[in-house]
């Protein structure tokens, strides 16, 4: 299990960041499993006023991501599968999604949550989409990583970070 080894993060408060969600509309029932997760962990995490962000597929996360990064979001998180098939098709889209994000992380020092599957079957998305019988919440994994980093880069700005 890729979850395995994973810290034990409590919820700490981050009402005062601006948060964008930026999902992929293929397969619907992973995605509505990894939305639901993050929509969980936002609230957890006590933010009230994420925006949300619909987009046709993983390829285009990274540019809507980039233009919610301009607009000063301190976290975008990108949610979005990419189940293998019998063409490269998989390994282009895989490798432009992850590239972008990181891209869009590091050219805007912005937190990304890197909420995208890339699994070799369908079974594998839905074991991971934080969903009834799920062994992982990825949606959920994804977004609190981003506010946690969010955190830390607000309070590496002011100057308040150990």
């Amino acid at each position: 299990m890729s979850g395995h080894g994973a810290p034990a993060t409590p919820p700490v408060d981050c009402h005062d960041l601006r948060v964008a969600v930026v999902a992929a509309s293929w397969h619907t029932e992973v995605m509505d499993g990894l939305l639901a997760g993050a929509q969980r962990a936002l609230a957890d995490h006590q933010v009230d006023d994420a925006r949300v962000v619909r987009v046709p597929g993983t390829f285009e996360l990274p540019v809507v991501a980039s233009a919610l990064a301009v607009q000063g979001y301190d976290a975008v998180v990108a949610l979005g599968v990419v189940i293998r098939g019998g063409t490269p098709h998989f390994d282009y889209v895989c490798t432009a999604a992850t590239d972008g994000l990181n891209r869009v992380a590091l050219d805007h020092t912005v937190a990304v949550g890197f909420g995208v599957l890339t699994c070799d079957d369908e079974g594998q998305a839905l074991d991971r989409a934080g969903l009834d019988g799920s062994s992982e919440d990825k949606g959920y994994e994804a977004t609190q990583a981003s506010l946690l980093t969010a955190r830390t880069l607000k309070e590496i700005r002011r100057g308040t970070s150990r």
